[in-house]
């Protein structure tokens, strides 16, 4: 036999092998589908689970990061009540108000409507009352009237008026 005869021996053998193999595809061909089908849906699913653990993580962090600017803030003195419930609020928490025009002069007209313990859902147990005259103050349509003197150094001060319950005037 000569170097050439093995040759093709050989690659009539391997040629006989593979064609058995794609005898035999239909099954095996199909088992590779299914395999690699559920390998695809295993990485979707570990990749939806960590983004989400990540997403969660952040939140804890945001939520400590916040936690500890409130316990600094308080303990320097940067605290504020909310005239409607006198809750504390603390650093990141707003009034919800208007400010009226113009905006140039020192003495503007404000309204405030609460803060976020208290509008526009109240927590439990928060009672909204006047700071003038002592009068539960309704959730709708009700508000705090106030005055916003804007000094010349910047800096802001509010006097509250009186609510809606006390504005209001009887009917002739």
């Amino acid at each position: 036999m000569t170097l050439g005869n093995l040759i093709f021996l050989f690659r009539t053998n391997i040629s006989r092998q593979h064609l058995a193999s794609f005898a035999a595809c239909p099954y095996t061909c199909f088992m590779e589908y299914i395999v690699l089908f559920g390998l695809v849906i295993f990485i979707f699913i570990l990749l939806n689970w960590f983004i989400r653990w990540k997403a969660y993580g952040q939140k804890e962090s945001v939520q400590k990061k916040a936690q500890q600017a409130r316990k600094k803030a308080a303990e320097k003195g940067f605290v504020v009540n909310c005239p409607l419930c006198n809750t504390v609020l603390l650093p990141g928490e707003n009034l919800i108000s208007r400010v009226y025009r113009p905006m140039t002069v020192p003495d503007q007209l404000c309204t405030i409507s609460g803060c976020p313990h208290c509008y526009p859902v109240p927590e439990a147990g928060i009672k909204r009352r006047c700071p003038v005259c002592g009068k539960e103050v309704p959730l709708e349509e009700g508000h705090l009237t106030a005055r916003l003197f804007n000094y010349a150094d910047g800096k802001k001060h509010v006097v509250v008026t009186g609510c809606t319950e006390c504005c209001k005037r009887s009917a002739k």
